[in-house]
């Protein structure tokens, strides 16, 4: 049968997933998202033409692609016909006819989007901090998930007087909770049974079109993940996270594909770190290296604007999210932005009371003591964006990747895990090692 290939977020996200996603989704006959919604942003550049993807899987650009919304997503009905209008407009055609949605994904409703915002002004009042989420409505749809009192795809699509009456109860449960919550549950029904028409041809039961996929003529499937391994449910800085799981486990399970078919994982990881919100950060620089790979990456959300946090490479996160993951590849972007530093740091482990250990704290509050210990080397000061092949690195960023796969416990000197390197925005700026 055939292999799907997995493209995830190594670190807390805004790795530059889009663009290796981009670049295998121009061969690939299938594009999945298995997670996550449209708390997600994939910034993807084609003939100058800047497309954000939020729900979409970046593979829509393919009019040779079809791409696939899995079960593990969960949608926003209006937000996705506003990303198809947005896109619309820079010239995407056709993108109906080739997007196919899992009828057991479940909705995002307005008003789980006002619940994630009255949440997070709560969380503010007690704990004196939020979880800094996108209040898109991502944690409470897959909270009612989880409390089994969500409404899928395949229920808007069934008896709507039945789907009408679910949709109610929901609703009167957060009012109840949420006193000041104003909610137009008829309005809000009246939009969803237009949606449900608009969808209707594209929905298909996702186990049977993945299995078909999978056992048919050969294809070459991708999975784009959203967020980002720390981010992850089970395995990042909790709390500080996201609601569902974006390591590879989450593609089981969030396009119903057994293990066995699962073939390359590829890690996506910035030549440094960056995170949006709070949460421990043990490599953050709160200095000028800091605000220099700030301004030079233009590290601020594709989803909320906001600011992102910088600091140095953290192999110690990395080497516990690749056991994880267990990446058959990895790509460095951004390589570019280190290019001016005279000296540049990676983390490689983490020190507690002035002892290492040889793990990453799963408890916030020691994550947050951690001391870090770097290993120094000097920068390279030139100009890599012209680059396009290994040779054209300077010796010493080529040392700086090699300096990343030693620690990641590549074993000899022949084998290498960088795959790809980015130094720049465009397609042509991703240089391919093997």
């Amino acid at each position: 049968g055939n292999k799907v290939t997995v493209v995830l977020g190594a670190q807390w996200g805004d790795e530059g997933k889009g663009k290796v996603v981009d670049l295998l989704a121009t061969e690939s006959d299938i594009v999945c998202r298995c997670q996550g919604g449209n708390n997600a942003g994939h910034t993807v550049v084609v003939d100058g033409k800047e497309y954000d993807f939020h729900l979409f899987p970046s593979g829509i650009i393919n009019p040779k692609a079809i791409s696939f919304i899995g079960n593990g997503v969960v949608i926003h009905l209006p937000g996705l016909f506003e990303e198809a209008e947005k896109n619309e407009k820079k010239g995407l055609k056709d993108w109906e006819k080739r997007l196919i949605i899992s009828d057991r994904a479940h909705i995002v409703f307005d008003f789980h989007q006002a619940v994630d915002g009255l949440q997070e002004v709560q969380r503010q009042a007690q704990e004196g901090k939020n979880i800094g989420t996108t209040k898109k409505g991502i944690g409470p749809t897959y909270s009612s998930k989880a409390a089994r009192t969500g409404l899928r795809i395949c229920d808007l699509l069934s008896d709507f007087d039945e789907f009408s009456s679910r949709f109610k109860n929901l609703a009167q449960q957060y009012k109840s909770m949420f006193p000041t919550l104003e909610i137009d549950t008829e309005g809000q029904l009246k939009k969803l049974k237009g949606y449900a028409e608009k969808i209707r041809p594209m929905v298909r039961d996702g186990v049977y079109f993945m299995y078909e996929a999978l056992h048919g003529s050969p294809k070459k499937i991708l999975v784009e993940g959203a967020n980002a391994a720390l981010l992850d449910i089970d395995f990042g800085t909790y709390p500080f996270v996201t609601s569902s799981n974006c390591t590879v486990g989450g593609v089981c399970t969030g396009l119903g594909v057994p293990p066995q078919h699962i073939g390359d994982v590829y890690g996506v990881v910035k030549a440094y770190t960056t995170r949006v919100g709070i949460g421990a950060f043990p490599t953050e620089q709160i200095n000028e290296i800091g605000d220099l790979l700030q301004s030079r990456g233009h590290e601020w959300g594709v989803t909320t604007g906001r600011k992102r946090r910088c600091g140095w490479l953290d192999l110690v996160s990395l080497k516990y999210v690749h056991m994880i993951n267990g990446f058959t590849a990895l790509a460095l972007t951004k390589l570019d932005i280190l290019d001016v530093l005279d000296e540049i740091k990676i983390g490689i482990a983490y020190k507690l009371g002035g002892k290492r250990i040889p793990y990453l704290p799963a408890n916030q509050e020691i994550l947050q003591k951690v001391e870090v210990e770097y290993e120094t080397m000097p920068g390279w000061k030139t100009d890599t964006t012209g680059a396009r092949k290994w040779e054209d690195l300077p010796p010493k960023a080529q040392n700086y990747i090699r300096c990343v796969e030693n620690h990641l416990g590549v074993p000899d000197v022949f084998s290498s895990l960088v795959k790809w390197v980015g130094v720049g925005k465009s397609r042509e700026s991703m240089i391919q090692l093997f």
